[in-house]
């Protein structure tokens, strides 16, 4: 685990400043992005998948249509209702009933699915003998909710905007390659956490209205913009800490120092991870066998009375619940004390370094030229 090198916070941004003397061309750019119309893009979000039932409603009247698109009635507002399968269908408050329903709120209103309100509409179907609750909802209007979501809305807006930038592309990466027939993301971690009207807020519209339809490409493709809150002073490369090389995930220095999960640690009794190595006896040491070139643990090797196992550190950093794999453990017999950087996987745009750079007066272009390197900043057609 190595210092941060905070000359290279210096080269950057002078690096930055020395590109304003062509401020012409950059501004021009900028211009561009700005006065072309991004195409309207609309996603299909699963927000409650195979459940019995659930409350829905809207915020104002509603027409309520079935698969085919044909009107069947209609929903008053404010109203919480409950939909669940019936027969070969599905009814609301019993009544309603088809095998596809979708609830269009009136007067630009919002649905209610589950426990939360969402912009969009709502489109319930039947999948065996359950529910799924899908919002379909503007791209832009999403983002609202996951910058929200996934970053801190009192953040500088610069960091707020390059969040932005990163999600919508990551979700268009994701409907692109891992879509179903049903839908295009969920709300939880394997995609982007979205908590409709939750999480919006006047600085998550701001940051994306600010960025309307700007994405990252390489070679004219969207990227995976994966994104993390913390690396602990460096990020990885794609290949080392998933599978295939990815010319724009590449490894990079972070400034995320003031990250509060720059640093940390746990102490955790040993058996936790006593089923993970069964056979060891009693655990003496823990060793890494195999690490990314910044420190992550890729294996480690455990040490016991009666042998040894090695364990992923993926696996061991889910059986003890760690912020992330660049780890170390020491342990005295009965607790493993475990000292550790950063917060995720470590891949692409940092959270907190972007916080950093935007503090400094780094703009989110650069901030996302920086950890998605070779990729360029890109108006979505």
């Amino acid at each position: 685990m190595t210092s941060l090198n905070l000359n290279s916070i210096n080269f950057l941004i002078q690096s930055i400043f020395l590109h304003r003397k062509h401020h012409w061309l950059f501004s021009g750019l900028i211009w561009l992005l700005f006065v072309l119309p991004a195409q309207a893009v609309e996603l299909r979000v699963a927000i409650q998948k195979n459940v019995d039932s659930l409350k829905v409603g809207s915020s104002t009247a509603a027409i309520v249509r079935d698969g085919a698109g044909k009107q069947i009635g209609s929903l008053s507002p404010m109203s919480a209702l409950a939909a669940q399968p019936q027969k070969q269908g599905i009814a609301i408050n019993n009544r309603l009933g088809a095998g596809e329903l979708i609830i269009e709120p009136q007067d630009n209103g919002y649905v209610w699915i589950g426990d939360r309100w969402y912009r969009g509409r709502t489109r319930l179907i039947r999948q065996g003998s359950n529910i799924t609750a899908i919002n379909h909802v503007d791209l832009e209007h999403y983002l609202y909710s996951v910058v929200g979501a996934e970053a801190v809305s009192t953040w500088p807006i610069e960091a707020l905007k390059a969040q932005a930038v990163a999600a919508r592309s990551y979700a268009l990466y994701k409907r692109n390659t891992e879509a179903n027939n049903i839908y295009d993301l969920d709300t939880t971690i394997s995609t982007q956490v979205y908590k409709g009207l939750d999480s919006e807020y006047t600085t998550t519209h701001e940051a994306v209205n600010g960025t309307l339809g700007q994405i990252m490409t390489y070679n004219n493709e969207v990227i995976l913009a994966a994104f993390h809150s913390s690396s602990g002073g460096h990020t990885e490369n794609v290949e080392d800490i998933w599978t295939s090389p990815l010319p724009y995930l590449r490894a990079v220095i972070d400034y995320d120092h003031q990250s509060p999960v720059f640093e940390w640690q746990q102490v955790i009794p040993v058996s936790r991870i006593q089923s993970l190595v069964a056979g060891v006896g009693q655990i003496k040491g823990l060793q890494p066998a195999q690490m990314t070139p910044h420190g992550r643990v890729v294996t480690m090797k455990v040490t016991g009375d009666r042998g040894s196992a090695t364990v992923s550190g993926k696996k061991l950093r889910k059986a003890l619940d760690l912020r992330s794999t660049l780890f170390r453990v020491s342990t005295d017999g009965n607790n493993l004390r475990v000292r550790g950087r950063g917060f995720g996987h470590g891949l692409g745009l940092s959270q907190w370094g972007a916080y950093y750079l935007a503090k400094q007066g780094v703009n989110y272009h650069q901030i996302l030229v920086h950890y998605y390197q070779n990729a360029s900043l890109t108006r979505l057609e």
